[in-house]
């Protein structure tokens, strides 16, 4: 038997499951447009052979992440430069953005002809794949802006 008590228990529990799905949507509706609207750097994650003939056909200087999955830095770079707005705007208008494990697949040969063994190691390359600017460690969005502004004058 139900009483008064347990009826509006009920409800409530109800209206406030309600409630948290539809924060949550909206949250998550929210973060996929934040992606999308550019407020966030755009890595492109496929060769580096096809990464570097779109830079050749595009005219565009090419940024890699060069990092590892152990790496604090590395992590920090992803959750807060490269979501860094001013910072994204910036390097998804001027440059081929990858990003590559360097302990896996292809970038295990990367980090060889590279010579990459810090990390994370931002390297900035010519369209026509020769490296021109290396940084190593974790920048700011201001400091990034300013590393990639050094890397377009030495194109």
């Amino acid at each position: 038997m139900i009483t008064y008590t347990n009826k509006k228990l009920r409800f409530l529990f109800n209206l406030m499951v309600v409630l948290l799905a539809t924060n949550f949507t909206a949250a998550q509706q929210k973060a996929s447009k934040n992606s999308m609207s550019g407020e966030e750097i755009h890595f492109k994650t496929n060769s580096w052979k096809e990464v570097t003939a779109e830079a050749k056909r595009s005219g565009k200087t090419i940024f890699v992440d060069a990092y590892t999955s152990w790496c604090g830095p590395c992590k920090l770079l992803k959750s807060t430069t490269f979501k860094d707005k001013a910072a994204a705007a910036y390097f998804n208008k001027n440059f081929i953005n990858y990003t590559v494990d360097m302990e896996k697949g292809e970038g295990i040969q990367l980090a060889k002809d590279w010579k990459v063994n810090s990390y994370p190691s931002l390297l900035f390359f010519s369209p026509d794949g020769k490296m021109t600017l290396k940084q190593i460690g974790y920048l700011d969005g201001k400091n990034l802006i300013e590393l990639g502004q050094q890397a377009i004058a030495k194109k």
